[in-house]
């Protein structure tokens, strides 16, 4: 068994271990795999694990040996799985490991604006405690949790994580989703509903042709003006000019973001220099925890392969 590690540097920054693949066969890694490179370091392997590289039909016909492509994320967006199909080549992901470490994240977002903690620490720490006439220091307002609403568009696993920890802080939770389930807690609406009566909105969809730019300009004139926006998701499924124009224009508290349109960042991103955005460049996934769980399951996703009982299938 061939395989090739196309993304490494993707998974580890040398802090957590890839031997595992190693067990399964004779292994060649690079750091990162520029695409003009991908088929030119994959031809003549068998399996191939990735996290963001293209794999296009073009790519996929140009590579006759290859059998299976293991991705170390969960969205498959970047593999054409028709031409997948079509040449047989077993497709998995990693469908389940990030759901405890983005929820937190959003929950960080959250909290960031709600509880102004940096803020409030900036204030002391440039003297503005010691030059107070009071006690406590109002000037910093700050909001509780209990009792506002968070809308959820999504729920999968990381959507359904969100809603348990919005119950915890006493949050009414609602849900837009295509597939609504019993979960206690949620009231399952529409999206319009979800953007025009949340105090929070968080995105947690796959990006899809029907999610594509789906928070467009026309959903966040529904917000209220004291709405924060948070996208974990998926960079394409939020069209950024529109958000940008309501954070600018006061339409919105203000927004998070882990996710963009074009990652590593543009610089000419519509919303890069905006106040009231918090910008994190793609981490929520990424504690080593969670990274070393990721590992874990796409070697046992190919060990599975290799042993004829394939699981975390896509084609």
């Amino acid at each position: 068994m061939k395989i090739v590690l196309l993304e490494e540097k993707t998974v580890s920054s040398g802090d957590i271990s890839l031997a595992g693949f190693s067990a399964l066969g004779d292994v060649t890694g690079y750091p990162l795999t520029p695409q003009d490179k991908v088929i030119e370091r994959t031809s003549g392997f068998d399996a191939a694990i990735i996290n963001k590289t293209l794999f296009t039909a073009d790519v996929i016909e140009a590579l006759p040996s290859l059998r299976y492509i293991g991705l170390c994320a969960t969205g498959y967006n970047n593999v054409d799985i028709a031409a997948a199909k079509a040449h047989c080549i077993t497709v998995t992901n990693v469908p389940t490991y990030s759901a405890n470490a983005v929820a937190e994240q959003v929950f960080g977002y959250i909290l960031y604006f709600a509880k102004r903690i940096h803020e409030q620490d900036a204030f002391t720490r440039e003297g503005g405690w010691i030059r107070s006439d009071t006690f406590s220091y109002l000037g910093i307002p700050a909001f509780e949790l209990y009792g506002k609403t968070i809308g959820i568009v999504g729920m999968g696993n990381i959507g359904r994580r969100v809603a348990e920890i919005a119950r915890a802080f006493g949050m009414e939770v609602l849900c837009a989703t295509r597939t609504p389930k019993d979960v206690p807690g949620v009231t399952f609406t529409d999206t319009d509903t979800v953007f025009s009566r949340s105090d929070y909105i968080t995105l947690h969809c796959p990006l899809t042709d029907k999610t594509a730019g789906m928070a467009d300009a026309r959903l966040f004139s529904l917000c209220k003006p004291t709405a924060v926006f948070i996208n974990t998701s998926r960079g394409g499924t939020v069209d950024e000019q529109a958000l940008a124009d309501a954070l600018t224009q006061g339409r919105l508290a203000g927004a998070a973001l882990d996710v963009l349109t074009y990652e590593p960042m543009h610089a000419d991103c519509p919303l890069y220099g905006i106040p009231n955005c918090i910008i994190t460049p793609h981490t929520g996934w990424a504690p080593r925890e969670t990274r070393v769980r990721l590992v874990d399951i796409a070697v046992d996703n190919l060990r599975r392969w290799i042993g004829g009982s394939p699981v975390n299938t896509v084609t």
